[in-house]
């Protein structure tokens, strides 16, 4: 519901249609946000547990599955979230035979790999909203210890939405000045400004949220509605999202990483191939290793 909301208060898109198998709730969810109608611009707003109702759809967004409970990693909901993906997506494919799937369900990595596979659709149109929140996150850290915007500091988490992720050090920067030039130890252990603990703030602020409120939900949307602007207007924007990484940095295994991605109407339409360090690019392939063999073991 935050991604609706964000996509409808944004202005993203003025059609949006509501899946959901418990249809009490969907019914409550659609009369709320049509009654708020007048202060956006007039949406048609739908919602059915009949996937009918998504037709045609340019964009379909999947946020279900089993929630992630306080002290569960994403990686444990892996084969839970999979059997539901057995039921949506074909049917999402079916009436939307041209869509572009974005998978928000966690783990997140994996997902993307699993509706790719059941969809049959090409990889630029199966995308994962992977570590673009993460980066967010990242960004947003990075603004608080230095005092400045977070829009205006630029950072990369790549590989797994989780705890396998790899922060770009190497490339953080603010105006073009590479941190790593000014603190040579900068990211590493024994950094005497600690900037490596901000990783682990990243990788522990979706377990805080949860642990808090019971799940994450805002800014989830705000992530995914800017992914969904960037195709609908065709930005042609850069977004750190989970896509097929075969053959990129050393990766072997068919998996589905976070890397750099521009993104317009067409999905995924190019990779930036970014400039890691040995060590950067040995996790990146660690994370690989890891995420394939978890999807040895799925029961599609």
């Amino acid at each position: 519901m935050a991604c609706a909301f964000t996509i409808l208060t944004q202005s993203v898109s003025h059609d949006i249609a509501l899946i959901d198998s418990n249809e009490q709730k969907l019914q409550g969810e659609m009369m709320d946000l049509q009654h708020g109608s007048v202060f956006v611009k007039s949406p048609k707003i739908q919602a059915s547990t009949d996937y009918s109702v998504t037709a045609n759809s340019r964009v379909c967004i999947v946020t279900a599955g089993a929630r992630q409970k306080e002290g569960e990693t994403r990686l444990d909901l892996v084969q839970r979230n999979t059997d539901i993906f057995k039921s949506i997506i074909p049917q999402l494919v079916k009436y939307s035979p041209n869509t572009i799937l974005i998978i928000v369900s966690n783990p997140v990595d994996i997902l993307t790999y699993v509706a790719w596979k059941i969809s049959g659709l090409p990889r630029n149109r199966v995308i994962g909203s992977g570590t673009n929140l993460d980066s967010a996150r990242f960004r947003f850290l990075i603004s608080q210890k230095l005092n400045v915007a977070a829009r205006s500091c630029h950072g990369w988490i790549v590989g797994e939405h989780g705890d396998t992720s790899i922060p770009v050090w190497s490339s953080v920067n603010v105006a073009g000045v590479r941190l790593m030039d000014l603190n040579p130890d900068f990211g590493k252990d024994n950094d005497k400004e600690k900037w490596a603990s901000l990783h682990k703030q990243v990788v522990d602020s979706a377990y805080e949220v949860i642990k808090l409120k019971g799940y994450t939900s805002w800014a989830i949307g705000l992530s995914v509605s800017m992914i969904v602007s960037a195709i609908t207007k065709n930005l042609n924007t850069l977004h750190a999202l989970s896509t097929l990484v075969q053959g990129l940095h050393g990766v072997d295994e068919e998996v589905f990483l976070s890397v750099p991605c521009v993104i317009g109407e067409n999905g995924i339409t190019s990779i930036v191939k970014q400039i890691l360090t040995k060590e950067e690019q040995e996790k990146l392939q660690k994370s690989a290793k890891l995420m394939h063999g978890i999807q040895a073991d799925l029961k599609f």
